[in-house]
Formats: C-alpha cells, structure tokens, sequence
C-alpha cells in the first residue's frame, strides 16, 4: 500500500535538482502499485508502503540502482492487483531517503524521473517487477502559440494563488522559469486537485504541448471555481457589515430617542407590559419569567420574527386567569333544584355533586373532583356536565378527545416551534377566563396514540389533584394551577382507557332509561324543545303520554333517548309542513295516530318468542349502547357428537358452550337422557345475527339450558330470561351489567328473570317499577336454572321432586 504525503521543501529541492545526464532506466524494475494517487515526472513524493510484496519491491530497488515503477491501481480495494487491475502508464522514479516506522510500514521519499509503459508483470513473489519501455519526451517546436499557452498558464497559477489556493511562492518562482513544456505540464498538474481519472489522463499524453493544453483546461476550471467561491464570501461578509451597521445606527437612534424623551411603539407596549406586571397578583418564577421575556422583547428589533414571538407568549402570560374565579353557589336546595329541572332521574349523579357542595361549603380548601361518567350514547352525559356548571354558578368549559392523537394538544408546544401555542387545557381557561370552571373532556375512551406521543399519558398529570395544582404547558413554561377546576370525563366504554388513567378518576355509571323514565323526559324535555325548535306552540300541537309511550315501545329500543327525540322532532315537522300549507287546527298527538306521522311500528329483533320451543333459550347481553336480549338456538342431529358453534363467537363463550355439553354428558343419567344420544348424533348452537361479534361468559346457563332442552325434548319458558356463568360442576357464578340487562328485558316484555345469587345485591339499582314488573329468581347452580326455564323437570327429576 502506498499513500503520498506532500512536503513542499522537498518537492522544491526535487525540481531544483534537474536531472541534466541521461540516466539508464533498466528495461525491467520492482513495480509499487499506488492506491488514490498518480506520481509525475520531476515530482518529489513521500509514500508509506504497507504492503508485504510493496516492502519486498522497495528492498529490491535498494539493493540495486534504488529505481522503482510506480503505477496507480484502477480500484483502490483490491489487495493483490493483476495486470488488468492497473493502469498501462506509470513513472519510472528514484528512491531518495527510506525509513522503517515502529508499525510495520516504510516511509520512502521518491522523485519522478520520466513516463514509461508497463509492457508485462514478470513475476509477483515475492514483490512485482514489470517490464517496461521508457516514453522520450519528443522535440518541441518553439512558436508563438507554445509561448502563449506557457504565459497562460503562468497566469492561470498567480490567479488561482490570489483566489487562496494554496500553491508555496517557492513553486510560483519555478513556474515562472520552467521553459520545457512539459515540465511545466508536470508541475502544475501535480498541484491541481484532480481525480484519479484526470491526472491519469493527463500522464498518459505524451506530446507536451498537448499535454499543457489539457493541464490549463482544468486549470482555467479550478480558476472558475475559485473566483465563484471567493464572490460567495464577499457577498456574506458584505451581508454580515451591512447587519452590524443598522444595529449600531438603532443603537445610536435609541440613545437620540432617549435624550429627546420619545419612545418608539415597541418601547410603549414594554410600558404597558411592566405596568400590567405590578398589578399582576402572581408567584415570583412567573413574575421572573415574564420579566425576563420583557427584557428579551426591549432588545430586539421591532420588525425581527422573534418579537412577535415574544409578544404573543406576553399577551398569552397577562390574558390567563391565574386569580380570577367565580363564586360557588353553596344553597343546595337551589342546586339540587336546577339539576332536577334540567335532567330526569341519575340520583347518583346529582347526590355526588350535592355532596360535593356540602364540603365546599363547610371547606373552601377542597379539591375539585374528577369524575368520569360511563354509559350508552344519548344518556345526557354531556348535557349533564352544563348542567352541574349551572347548579354551581360555574363556567363551563368542553373539549372532544375523541380521535385526538397529538399530545401536544393536551401540553401544548414548546415555543420553539413556529405557530406554537398553549394545549386545549389552557386555551379553554383563557377563553372563559375563569381558573374554577366545571371542564368537561367528552369522548377519553376514544384518544389515540401515535408517532407524537400518547395523550392519555399526558391527561394524566391534568387528572391527578396531587399533581395537577402545578401543571406545566409546555408553551407557557410556568405551572398553572389547576386544582380549582372540576374535571368530568366522558365515556361509552371504560375498557379502551388506560389502566393508570382510569385509576385517577371517580367513574359513575350512567345505565339506560326505563320506558318511564324516557317518558318523562320525552314530556318534560324533549317535546317542548322540538316544538320551539320547529316554530310550533302549544295551540298548534300535543301530545299525549299515550302517544309518546307508543313512540318510545315500537319505534325505538335504546338505553338512550336520542332516537326517541329524532321520532318528536320528525312529527313536528311534518305538523309544521301543515301549518305551512295554512291548515290552522289544534293537532293532537295520539296512541292511534302515531301511525299516521311514522308508519308502521318497527320490528326490533329483541322481540320475544311467540310460544315456547324446544332448543331456543332466551339470553340477555350487555352492550355499549345499554343491553339487548339475544337467543341460544340448539338442535341435534344423526352424527358422531361433533359440537359445531356458529354465530361469530369468541373464544369464552366457546368455552362456555363445551362446559355446558360436558356438563350434560356427566350428568345424563340424573335428567334421564340416554348417553348414547352424545355419541350417536352432533350438536349445532347457533346465536343468531352472525355478522356481530359475540363473547363472554354470562351466556353460559343460556347455552346449558338450550342444549338440555334440546337433549331431553322438554320446552324453554318463552317468557323467561337468564344470564349466568357455569362451571363444569354446575355451580351458577356471577356475572356484570345487571342493570342493562334487566332494563333491556323489561324493553321486551320479559316476565320472568333468572339470575346468579351473587347478584341479587345488584338489584339496589333497579328501579321499583321494573321489580314489579319482573319476577326474580335467584339460583346457585344450573339445576336450579332448569327447573325456572324450562316448561317442566326432565323425567328423573320429576320423579326425584316427587319423592321429597
């Protein structure tokens, strides 16, 4: 391996030394294969040599007449080149000084002594020798154009020296006496920054004249380069002078401005800013922060981007309510009033917040609340939350999360960023400029989370009332007390919240409406709405508690009342059609003639069965939207008891319907059902409306009823519903969503209900009304289940009754 280091002394004294005797260059020399560098004729260059064949070729010419051939490699990489691998023209050059380095390598000092063809490699161990043939310079013709070209080049070198390339004045004084044309060549190619490729080019033209003309090209090239280079500086530096020169004449226009006693905008605006400071009622990190910001803004330029930076982030620190609050109304009698005028039923709801009165009233150091209200959609929950505001005698403030993904949204942005400003948090305090309002945050069961971070995580410090009294935006810097404000949070389902974030709130459940309680609303609300909404009065339209009880039982099944209030809203506008077209009569709203406004009654799939059916038991799920009743279908035919289950079900309820088959099996001769009916036919159970997923384990004494009725031939109760988890023992486990569950039977008419007996508690939450409608049956294990669902005890059983 060889690579050139340039000492100029010694190139110098190498030119210096011009070798005037014929010197015999022997046919065949040790070749050195250089990587990244071509060597010219007359050019003193030090090489360190690595490789074992390279340092076995320097030995060589040491020991004979210290010759050597230096060729350049077409590839770098390549560790043991072949004749192919290197170019065809290299330098025949002199050894002048060696010396070994403590890591292996040798230093050699060389002088390029003339061109020369490699004809062939010799031999490769254990170094390269070539043979080669010595390229003579030819005769040169002295006329007009070879001196013109020999002063062009000359001149091309102190311009490209002016330019500040480095090129030693010792080397310009050598150019300027070089007569021979090749020299010349030689000289200045070796102190261009060419390629591999160019300067190869270059050595391997052997006329000097044309040679010359090739080295000015890149010359003249270079020149270019240099003279672009050098205008790029000057135009920057120009640019540099010209800033300093307008900061020192705003300097000299601020001390002329002061010494008239005059202020520029900008100077009347910190006035202001330092003026709103004292009045300022704050702690002394936001009092320093923002005085620190006020000396910033009275250094700078009025027109600079910056400022307006820093004005916004003031106006933003002086326009935030950081003392400024309402009065709580503390008469609860008159809050329990205002959320009974706004919102039928939810006493757990107004009971929470009566309370929290009551300490508020006897405390002013209490913290506000955080509470999370989970429940269907159409429920009131937001509707809630203006209204708990109103109850108060607080503002109200309300974000959606819903689809929010950044979490700048919540922390804002740092002010770095072009367009920064404060999260929601602090925009919608500002915009109500109150620091106690009531904040509702709609929809936290559907926050995202991406590339730019989780929100959850950041809602985190916000809902925490040991924390968030020193909440930090990242925009404003400075913490913000938000321990005054009274968070409510939103959602359909608490699943999808975060563990940690749950945990900070107070969740209140917000189950369904029973039919009475969508009544009252329906006459209390939303029938008086949508008559004002659709410019309709009393005198124009009624309706009767007939009607709305037709409306609210076969033409809507939801846990919500916003479908109910789409069936009002479409009956006065079709009323007001009427009056439009100048019919001017009373229009009364009845049972009978609900038809006329919607059409017929709409068939709902939760609609009981017509009489009782071997193999269809009815079941009760809870979801999102409230709860629904649901059927098991079982049948069995000839086969080898395969059980097939269809019905998009998850991996639970699948367990669920094998615990019930295992536990029939294991227990076939206590219902008098004959074992080989297992082994002799397969089952199918199947849920019906496949397109919906399905999971659980609360179907588990629905599937066992279904698949016993299907075995023994006995009928299911069509009147009786059930919910559950068994156990392959028959032991009936509790299960969640009671609530939903029985106000969606109680939808369908359902008479009878069976439940664990673990959840009898669970009835606290029910209202009378649907107790008296209902008949419970509490049971602890699956036979208990079959003697209330089916239409009479399996044959052994019955016997076994008998006996007692």
């Amino acid at each position: 391996m060889a690579k050139k280091d340039t000492p100029y002394e010694e190139e110098i004294e190498g030119f210096v030394e011009e070798q005037d005797q014929n010197l015999q260059v022997p046919d065949e020399l040790p070749v050195l294969m250089l990587r990244d560098m071509v060597v010219f004729p007359y050019m003193v260059t030090p090489l360190f040599v690595g490789r074992e064949k390279s340092k076995k070729a320097v030995d060589q010419s040491l020991s004979g007449n210290r010759m050597i051939f230096l060729v350049t490699q077409k590839k770098p990489e390549i560790e043991n080149p072949k004749k192919e691998d290197i170019y065809q023209v290299g330098t025949v050059a002199l050894i002048m000084r060696m010396l070994k380095l403590p890591d292996g390598r040798v230093r050699i000092l060389t002088q390029g002594m003339v061109r020369a063809q490699l004809q062939s490699i010799e031999k490769n161990d254990p170094y390269y020798s070539a043979k080669i043939d010595v390229v003579q310079e030819p005769e040169e013709n002295k006329d007009v154009q070879r001196e013109a070209l020999i002063r062009n080049v000359r001149s091309g070198l102190e311009k490209a020296s002016s330019l500040g390339k480095n090129i030693p004045p010792e080397i310009m004084i050598i150019a300027s006496n070089v007569e021979e044309t090749g020299k010349l060549a030689d000289l200045t190619a070796s102190h261009l920054d060419l390629k591999v490729k160019d300067a190869q080019k270059i050595l391997e033209i052997y006329p000097p004249f044309k040679r010359l003309k090739k080295v000015y090209e890149y010359l003249t090239k270079e020149v270019e380069l240099l003279d672009v280079q050098s205008k790029i500086s000057s135009e920057a530096k120009g640019e540099m002078d010209k800033l300093q020169k307008e900061y020192f004449l705003r300097q000299q226009l601020k001390a002329i401005q002061k010494e008239l006693g005059e202020g520029s905008e900008i100077q009347e605006e910190i006035k202001n800013y330092r003026k709103k400071l004292k009045k300022l009622n704050v702690s002394k990190e936001i009092k320093e922060e923002i005085e620190k910001q006020i000396n910033r803004l009275s250094q700078m330029h009025p027109e600079s981007a910056e400022t307006a930076v820093v004005r916004n982030y003031l106006d933003w620190m002086f326009a935030i309510p950081w003392n400024q609050s309402t009065v709580d109304n503390l008469d609860l009698k008159k809050a329990k009033k205002i959320l009974d005028e706004d919102h039928y039923g939810l006493s757990k709801v107004k009971e929470r917040i009566i309370e929290y009165l009551g300490v508020r009233k006897l405390s002013k150091k209490i913290k506000g609340p955080i509470l999370c209200f989970v429940g269907p959609p159409g429920v009131g929950k937001t509707s809630l939350g203006r209204s708990i505001a109103r109850a108060l005698g607080r503002k109200f403030i309300r974000i959606s999360l819903g689809g929010v993904r950044d979490e700048a949204e919540i922390r804002g942005h740092r002010r770095t960023y072009v367009g920064a400003m404060p999260g929601k948090i602090i925009q919608e305090i500002r915009r109500c400029n109150s620091k106690n309002p009531v904040f509702m945050m709609d929809e936290v069961d559907k926050v995202g989370a991406d590339f730019r971070g989780d929100p959850s995580s950041a809602l985190l410090e916000v809902l925490d009332p040991e924390q968030n009294y020193f909440f930090r935006d990242h925009y404003l810097g400075v913490p913000f007390d938000l321990s005054h404000v009274m968070f409510i949070t939103t959602a359909n389902l608490l699943d999808p919240i975060q563990p940690a974030f749950r945990d900070r709130m107070e969740v209140i459940k917000l189950p369904g409406y029973t039919e009475e309680e969508k009544l009252q609303i329906a006459l209390r609300h939303l029938v008086p709405k949508q008559i004002k909404e659709n410019a309709l009065d009393k005198k124009t339209i009624t309706f009767t508690k007939g009607a709305v009880k037709r409306i609210i039982a076969l033409y809507t099944r939801e846990a919500g009342v916003r479908n109910l209030e789409r069936e009002i809203a479409s009956i006065c506008r079709k009323v007001a059609r009427k009056v439009a077209e100048g019919q001017k009569q009373l229009f009364k709203i009845t049972y009978q003639n609900v038809k006329d406004y919607l059409g017929p009654p709409r068939i709902f799939r939760d609609q009981l069965l017509k009489e009782d059916r071997v193999g269809v038991a009815t079941g009760v799920a809870w979801t999102a939207s409230g709860g629904e009743i649901m059927f098991v279908e079982s049948t069995r035919m000839k086969g080898k008891g395969v059980l097939s289950l269809t019905g998009s079900l998850g991996d639970i309820m699948k367990e669920s319907a094998q615990a019930a088959l295992s536990y029939a099996r294991a227990h076939s001769q206590e219902f008098g059902i004959d074992s080989k009916i297992f082994s002799d036919n397969d089952f199918h159970i199947h849920i019906p409306e496949g397109a919906i997923p399905k999971d659980g384990p609360s179907a588990g004494v629905t599937i066992a009823t279904s698949l016993m009725s299907v075995c023994t031939g006995v009928k299911v109760r069509r009147d009786t519903a059930m919910t559950g988890e068994i156990t392959l023992r028959g032991n009936v486990l509790p299960v969640d969503g009671i609530k939903e569950k029985v106000l969606a039977a109680q939808r369908s008419g359902v008479e009878r209900f069976i439940l664990p007996k673990a959840n009898k508690k669970d009835l606290i939450d029910i209202p009378d009304k649907v107790k008296k409608e209902i008949k419970f049956f509490f049971v602890k294990d699956i036979d208990e289940v079959f003697h209330h669902a089916l239409v009479r005890l399996p044959r052994v059983q019955e016997k076994a009754a008998v006996g007692k």
